[in-house]
């Protein structure tokens, strides 16, 4: 996400969603150093492959994330991700700008 992208209370939450796991801050924090094959990552982290697949689509899924497909020397094909490029401010004026302004026309009871 740009910087000065504005987003929708959805996208925000869906986002803030992603990252809120110790386990997914923690496999960014591994991808931040480059790309990774899943088990050198599973291995890096001490997770195991299906639990971070798990993470691994959530954080593909918010945007985080790529995974591609290579093949090996041997030709195995080897899954590998890498961290996308992200800012992700949270503060008051986000909140508000993502929640939208209120409507003017409803009435609370």
């Amino acid at each position: 996400m740009a910087p000065d992208e504005q987003i929708g209370i959805d996208r925000l939450s869906a986002l803030l969603v992603a990252v809120s796991s110790p386990q997914r801050l923690r496999i960014l924090a591994a991808l931040a150093g480059g790309p990774v094959h899943v088990s050198g990552l599973a291995r890096q982290i001490g997770m195991s492959r299906p639990l971070l697949y798990m993470h691994l689509a959530k954080l593909e899924e918010a945007g985080f994330v790529t995974g591609r497909l290579e093949l090996s020397l041997d030709g195995k094909a080897l899954k590998i991700y890498d961290i996308v490029p992200f800012s992700v401010t949270v503060d008051v004026a986000t909140i508000v700008a993502a929640a939208g302004s209120p409507d003017p026309t409803q009435t609370t009871d």
